[in-house]
């Protein structure tokens, strides 16, 4: 049976092999991926006053525009660490990088490699390889026309979408950026995670390090 999208209601495609793997450690794959959202506009967008009420926003001078959602995913324990951020560059992704590396730090996790799907930015960003060089972490690659190979990150933001970005309705990006850094402290310490037997990833990390 097909799963559904919560969002659309329509069925999702399973594009994968259907075999799961799992790094044995903490920190030895982080997927990193980029999540882009719409802004909300001042007063609320269509999911609170309905599309009737919003359509002039997509003509006005000034497009509401985006927030771009940099997420890394540790395979083994699935902890998230998430910013948001108007660009997805070379030194915003660097920045990112490094600051999640520390995250991960503060939670006695060393970040060995991450996977990235092939943007230039990962693939021949100058401020990113850097990061990499000097963390001595090393770089992987999504298989090129698959990017659910990906799939912890992206399986990570299809639930940042349905149980937060798009759960409410939200009177303007301000208040739902503020809520972020809530709705991920917690997914890692209480969220129930179906592929870690209920528990939250912060339990599989706590079990990872005292063993």
């Amino acid at each position: 049976m097909s799963a559904v999208d919560p969002i659309t209601g329509l069925a999702v495609r399973r594009r994968h092999s259907g075999i799961r793997y799992e790094r044995a450690r903490p920190g030895e794959l982080v997927h990193v991926d980029v999540k882009k959202l719409g802004r909300v506009p001042d007063g609320g967008g269509w999911r609170l006053l309905g599309r009737d009420a919003t359509i002039a926003h997509r003509h006005k001078p000034v497009r509401i525009g985006f927030d771009f959602l940099h997420v890394a995913v540790d395979d083994h324990t699935r902890l998230a660490y998430v910013e948001a951020h108007d660009d997805e560059r070379d030194a915003t992704a660097a920045g990112f990088l490094r600051r999640a590396c520390a995250w991960f730090a503060g939670h006695q996790v060393r970040v060995q490699r991450v996977l990235t799907d092939n943007a230039k930015v990962y693939r021949y960003g100058r401020h990113w390889r850097a990061v990499c060089e000097e963390l001595a972490i090393g770089r992987r690659f999504t298989k090129v026309g698959c990017p659910w190979t990906n799939g912890k990150a992206e399986r990570f933001n299809r639930t940042l979408l349905c149980e937060f970005a798009y759960a409410r309705p939200w009177l303007s990006n301000a208040d739902r950026l503020t809520a972020l850094d809530g709705w991920v402290a917690d997914y890692d310490t209480r969220r129930a995670h179906s592929a870690l037997g209920g528990r939250p990833p912060i339990s599989r990390l706590t079990r990872s390090t005292t063993s």
